[in-house]
This record gives structure tokens, sequence and C-alpha cells, in this order.
């Protein structure tokens, strides 16, 4: 379970000054599905990044099961993500010249996990491990990110915009492979979105306005990739 305590975060000094997240506080279940929806400039990325531990907040606690990173070195905070956290972004990060096995390997390499090339197959990938991502299409090259991510077994998958590049088809591939991979691995997913059919996906929304929580709600039925609309 993630605790989020009066989380406060600004940008920038003076006049310049922005204040992005108000005293936000929020708990994120274990096993949960959770998006986090608002407009552009909501503060819902800053949310993300000060949650999953990339950002520190000015003030404020970010507990994981009792314990507040932020009162963590940052040797410790790189331990504790590289120990529990996944990320996968709107942009890929895939390294041209590692070839998909490579790239998976990376993650994988951080936990010892020797059995990473399954989850390639189960991202349907099987028959391009050799492929580098300039030979890929976006979409190929998301799921090779999801791949890499899930290669290092976290217990939190934090995303942000996941399919915010891919267009219909692709992103609702790869909705699909995060979702069933989610039910059957058990770990919590944490998704950024502006697109609010996406939320019907999660088990629980978190919709966000001018870096303040507007609402929480639970969805009674959850629909796959393939039922919601785009």
């Amino acid at each position: 379970m993630i605790d989020l305590k009066e989380i406060r975060k600004t940008y920038g000094k003076g006049e310049s000054s922005a204040e992005v997240l108000k005293g936000i506080s929020v708990t994120i279940k274990e096993h949960s599905y959770t998006v986090i929806l608002g407009a552009s400039g909501s503060g819902k990325s800053t949310l993300l990044n000060v949650a999953s531990g990339l950002e520190r907040p000015d003030s404020g606690a970010v507990l994981y099961g009792g314990r507040d990173i932020t009162t963590l070195t940052e040797d410790e905070l790189t331990a504790f993500r590289k120990e529990n956290i996944g990320f996968i972004f709107q942009q890929y990060y895939l390294l041209p010249n590692m070839n998909v096995d490579k790239n998976v390997k990376m993650g994988a390499d951080l936990v010892g996990n020797r059995e990473y090339r399954s989850l390639i197959e189960a991202m349907g990938l099987g028959g391009k491990m050799d492929k580098y991502p300039g030979q890929l299409s976006g979409g190929e090259q998301q799921r090779v990110s999801v791949a890499r991510a899930l290669a290092k077994k976290p217990r939190v998958l934090f995303l942000d915009e996941p399919t915010g590049a891919l267009d219909e088809q692709t992103g609702r591939e790869v909705l699909d492979y995060i979702g069933r991979l989610h039910q059957e691995q058990g770990f919590t997913v944490v998704m950024v979105t502006h697109n609010r059919n996406i939320s019907e996906m999660a088990d629980t929304v978190i919709t966000m306005n001018s870096g303040r929580i507007s609402e929480v709600y639970s969805n009674a039925v959850t629909k796959n990739a393939y039922e919601i609309g785009w």
C-alpha cells in the first residue's frame, strides 16, 4: 500500500514559482489498477514522479507499507526504486544499439531474472528478439519497454501516458498486454492518462485538477482494452 500524505511540490522561485501539488493525500491499494486522470497541467505526472520516488516533494510523506521514502538518502532511494519500482513512459527510452533481447535483459539483470524471455513471448515479440529498436514499430517498441520494466519483477508499475504516441489499435494492444500481465502477476499498476476511457479499465480512479484531487472513485465493473472507447 502506498500512502501519500499532504504532498506539496513547487517549481521555480519568486514570482515565477508555481505550486504544482497542493497538499495531496491519497492511498493506493496494493495489487490495485489505479489510474490518475486529469487534463494537461493538472499535476498528475508530478504526482506520479513523487509517488514513484523519481522526484522528492517539498513537504509531506510517501509511505510504502509504513516506510517513508522521502527520508531516504539518494543511494537508499535508488536501491528502493531498483528493488520495487518499474517505469513505462510515453517515450520508449530503448537503447538503439541493443536488440530486443538485450534491452529487456537490462531490466532482468537488475534482479538476476533469468526467465525474462517469457515476458518477451508474453508481449507477442518472441519472433523479434534479434531486432533492433529502429526495426520495430512504435507499438512494438512500447511493448519492449513494458517487458523491460516487468523483467525486474517490480512490486509497483508506474506508467505515464504509455499510449500517448500510439494509434488506437496499437494502444489497445499495449493496454491489453499490461492488463493481462497485471491480473496474472498481481503487481500494482499506477497509470497517468488524460484519456477518460482508459480509466474504465481501472478499479480505482483518482481525478486531478489544478494540483488537487477532485475525486477518488472505484469502478464497480472494469473493462478490458477492447471494450473501452478511444
